[in-house]
């Protein structure tokens, strides 16, 4: 419940927010009497499109610890939380970035990287990970995680979120207002009719749940890379094969919307998956 809400208000705030600047700026004001004004139209959605993925993106990482509970290891009080901040601080160095914040949170097993830039990124594994994997295969997925922030995927996901977030709002105003423009022909009156806004909010819907598909293939491609990345900071494959296939037989934990792209593992049904299956990936691996 803590996760929905905070997910919902977060939404909130940021449209508010990004309302309040396309309005400062005028290019809110893309409906003349003389029809669309496509410059102010592009401004718009650039502006919500963008400025959206790139808010989440700076919050991601105070976000990712509020709604999983996540324990920051300021200062390790056992023997595996020094062992885990160590293969972090070994795998940061050998991928040439700077140590990330190392976090355990409660829950299933799963582990995810967060933060918007590669240089002050959060690493955090569950306790459920820590629990149901060898000390081998907790190495592995770190290193994965690890591999993530190193390659630039949480900028690269925002970048890409932008763009289809800015064709989304775009084009469904643009064939909203012609189809609006065509149910009224013969009207006179000047101005969007009802058709304009329920066509809009209907495109809004059918291209945001395309856009959500793109974005999710794009999300695959990036875990093969992570997982391959892990195999290059371990110097063999095997442990993040190990490590996969025993992940294939547990219950990842549920990540928050605003994360789930870069965790171990994540998504529902094929389509709209951020991750391939664990069979593509082992396969991937041990062809590569």
């Amino acid at each position: 419940m803590k996760r929905i809400a905070l997910f919902l208000l977060t939404n909130i705030a940021v449209v508010v927010v990004l309302g309040i600047v396309a309005s400062l700026l005028g290019v809110n004001r893309y409906l003349t009497p003389n029809g669309l004004n496509l410059t102010s139209l592009l401004g718009f959605a650039f502006i919500m499109g963008f400025g959206g993925a790139f808010i989440s993106l700076l919050i991601s990482k105070p976000v990712a610890k509020w709604s999983s509970g996540v324990r920051v290891i300021n200062q390790p009080s056992n023997a595996d939380e020094a062992w885990i901040v160590e293969t972090v601080r070994k795998f940061a160095d050998k991928a040439g970035i700077k140590m990330p914040e190392v976090g355990i949170y409660e829950g299933e097993p799963n582990a995810f990287a967060t933060g918007a830039f590669k240089n002050s990124a959060l690493v955090a594994v569950s306790t459920g990970l820590l629990q149901g994997m060898t000390r081998e295969e907790v190495e592995a997925v770190i290193g994965h995680e690890v591999a993530h922030v190193a390659n630039g995927d949480m900028v690269t996901m925002a970048l890409i979120q932008g763009v289809m977030n800015t064709f989304v709002v775009f084009l469904s105003r643009v064939i909203g207002y012609a189809i609006d423009s065509f149910l009224r022909r013969d009207n006179e009156n000047s101005g969007p009719g009802i058709g304009y806004y329920v066509s809009t909010i209907v495109l809004d819907i059918l291209f945001g749940v395309l856009a959500s598909i793109i974005v999710a293939w794009f999300s695959r491609q990036r875990e093969f890379r992570a997982d391959a990345g892990a195999a290059q900071l371990m110097g063999r494959k095997q442990p993040m094969m190990n490590a996969l296939a025993r992940l294939g037989g547990m219950h990842p934990g549920e990540l928050p919307k605003n994360m789930a792209a870069m965790g171990i593992a994540g998504g529902i049904g094929q389509l709209f998956s951020t991750h391939p299956p664990i069979e593509q990936r082992i396969a991937a691996l041990q062809n590569s």
